[in-house]
């Protein structure tokens, strides 16, 4: 078996069509919308909506971790705007192009940047959307759980950790564990241009020691300092910045 794994897709639908190229199937870890692209200010629904000059002024603020600053500037930005309308127009028009470019079989969950409710929409047949929730692939059991944990960003996306815990106990004994963020270890939560912590789950550490899968593969930060690392019986490992790479990771066994 051959299976391709991407994250952080984040717009990048040319290369999602091949990501499927000599695989049985595809695993996909979330954020397919890109809202903002921290590498190319012109590039996303923020800079189609407010220009590049205010998106320079806006990851500037994130980036310096001013986020209550960044916070004022968006308010002040959709003042006038119906936000709720004028986002959801913005992230159906990607997803539209996303969930078209994916190959057959994909097994999907959230990342925490994505709109689960608008994903039922648009995953067609062939298209599995899973969270807290496991799948037979070759033989193995694959358990995804989407989605992060809240941060002072306030992604669409973000929930309390209880419900993350619950989502995690739901799976049962699995052989890969598909998250979007990873466990909470430092040396896989650092990004090392954006230079911060993403926060990672201490359910998720907690669970490698109980439920001892093979692999724990996630995405979210972009620039890992450690891209895996094993913690007791289990390989953990960032599948990389698809938006930037192309490349999905290979699982082949």
């Amino acid at each position: 078996m051959r299976v391709h794994v991407v994250s952080d897709v984040h717009g990048n639908s040319e290369d999602l069509a091949k990501a499927g190229n000599g695989a049985d199937a595809v695993v996909c870890l979330g954020d397919l919308i890109l809202f903002l692209d921290y590498a190319d200010h012109s590039r996303g629904i923020f800079p189609d909506l407010f220009g590049v000059e205010n998106a320079d002024r806006i990851v500037a603020l994130r980036t310096a971790r001013r986020f209550t600053e960044a916070r004022e500037l968006s308010r002040r930005l959709w003042e006038g705007l119906d936000r709720e309308a004028t986002m959801e127009a913005a992230v159906r028009k990607q997803y539209a192009e996303m969930f078209a470019a994916f190959p057959t079989p994909t097994y999907a969950t959230y990342g925490n940047v994505d709109m689960p409710h608008l994903w039922s929409e648009y995953a067609r047949s062939g298209v599995h959307v899973l969270d807290g929730e496991t799948v037979v692939i070759g033989g193995w059991r694959f358990g995804f759980v989407g989605g992060g944990l809240r941060t002072p960003m306030r992604t669409p996306y973000e929930i309390d950790d209880e419900t993350y815990a619950e989502k995690i106990a739901a799976l049962g004994e699995v052989d890969v564990l598909c998250t979007h963020i990873p466990p909470d270890v430092p040396e896989l939560c650092y990004d090392t241009v954006a230079r911060r912590f993403e926060r990672g789950s201490p359910q998720l550490l907690a669970a490698l020691h109980t439920l001892r899968p093979r692999y724990h593969l996630f995405g979210h930060v972009h620039q890992p300092l450690a891209r895996r690392m094993r913690i007791g019986a289990t390989e953990c490992v960032n599948v990389g910045h698809f938006n930037a790479t192309g490349t999905p990771w290979v699982l082949a066994w």
